[in-house]
């Protein structure tokens, strides 16, 4: 049964949070070029994302002039994409957007006690005058403008304080943003913070924002939209801030789990070209925590690849053809039983052989699995097992209808 739900898609920010990622270090990328923006927007698009954040042109000189050409090419052909600033509360971030020709501004300002104390040093009385003194004009000035507020490190926050600084913009902006700025929610206290917030505020958006400190912000994510949430911060990867945040992929993959009609408008069988357009720039494999991943199509265990081989559905519950992992992976290796060997040797290699002497090969090669490192691989290990079985090639092997690599 389809669910009525509040949700108007993702905002993704893999141009922002996503090159603030430890992971652009260790791959020595440090900031992406470009040529890599414009291959990163081209798959946002492609997957159907309506609303891209990108750093405020205050970051730098490059990040300014690089936003101006990916501005140019994303509103030729898709003029109804949101482009969004992530700005400080600050007259300098607001000013340099609205010249650059930002569609909104994703504003922001720390609001819990940490902030208070060892950030700006400003009180909760005061921060609510600031945000209500930079948005007020700001507003009267730019009627037209998105403009969302978001009291940074929401969850660490009290409500008193969070509905002290929100109540005096409500009538200012079009949405509220509550960022998990630490990492430290559950999805029990996201479900009381949304519907704490709808029910104070039900004429404005709610956007959310999770880190993965605690590697619950999948959970989070999907646990807010399902409360009503209008929209979620991703990434491709998740990548962001220390662990990261929600993976775009990730969260429409889950979102679709629970509800299809979440993901209309989404091109879903893009997401894992998507991730794989991203291992291909940082040079890495798609990490084996993505749920939209070969990985997840990946099997080992003698008893699940023998499934595996007569129905692929066995052991993969949900469908990832649909987001474009269209082939699985059966694993060659220690663990392998009789039925992979006997499939790999027949069909991949085109060799004949009974499955009595398929049984036999395979005692005999996990006998000489210690064999393996990385200069033998399985295969070769594998060919050193049945050269005494002298085993004679089947003479015609069609290769076409393979579902599986090996």
């Amino acid at each position: 049964m389809t669910k009525e739900h509040n949700f108007k898609g993702v905002i993704d920010t893999t141009l922002r949070d996503g090159q603030q990622s430890p992971l652009m270090f260790d791959t020595f990328t440090y900031r992406f070029g470009l040529d890599d923006k414009i291959k990163i927007v081209d798959g946002l698009l492609a997957l159907g994302v309506q609303n891209i954040e990108f750093f405020s042109p205050v970051v730098s000189e490059t990040e300014g002039k690089d936003f101006a050409v990916l501005r140019q090419r994303i509103k030729s052909n898709n003029p109804n994409v949101q482009l969004l600033a992530h700005c400080r509360t600050h007259p300098t971030d607001i000013e340099k957007a609205l010249n650059a020709g930002f569609d909104g501004l994703n504003l922001y300002m720390g609001v819990s006690q940490e902030a208070q104390h060892h950030s700006h040093g400003l009180a909760i009385s005061d921060i609510a005058q600031r945000v209500r003194d930079t948005i007020e004009p700001l507003r009267r000035a730019n009627p037209n403008l998105y403009i969302r507020f978001s009291g940074e490190d929401c969850f660490r926050t009290e409500l008193k304080d969070i509905y002290k600084v929100y109540d005096g913009v409500s009538d200012l902006v079009n949405t509220f943003g509550m960022p998990d700025t630490v990492g430290i929610a559950t999805p029990e206290l996201v479900r009381k913070r949304v519907n704490a917030l709808r029910k104070r505020y039900p004429d404005i958006a709610l956007e959310c924002h999770f880190h993965n400190d605690r590697g619950y912000s999948l959970m989070n994510a999907v646990t807010a939209v399902l409360c009503g949430a209008s929209y979620i911060d991703t990434s491709v990867w998740g990548l962001a801030e220390r662990s990261g945040i929600t993976s775009v992929t990730g969260l429409l993959f889950n979102l679709f789990q629970e509800d299809p009609t979440l993901c209309d408008g989404y091109n879903i069988e893009v997401c894992y070209p998507l991730n794989a357009l991203m291992a291909t720039m940082l040079g890495m494999q798609v990490p084996y925590t993505e749920p939209v991943s070969l990985t997840n199509r990946t099997h080992t265990a003698g008893v699940h690849t023998k499934a595996v081989l007569n129905s692929a559905g066995t052991y993969e519950a949900m469908d990832l053809a649909r987001f474009g992992v269209t082939t699985n992976q059966l694993l060659l290796g220690p663990l392998s039983g009789w039925n992979l060997i006997y499939y790999y040797l027949r069909e991949i290699k085109g060799y004949e052989l009974s499955k009595e002497e398929a049984q036999q090969i395979s005692s005999d090669f996990k006998n000489q699995a210690g064999r393996i490192d990385r200069s033998r691989s399985p295969e070769l290990v594998l060919m050193d097992v049945i050269a005494p079985y002298q085993l004679s090639k089947i003479p015609t092997q069609d290769m076409t209808g393979r579902i599986e690599n090996l």
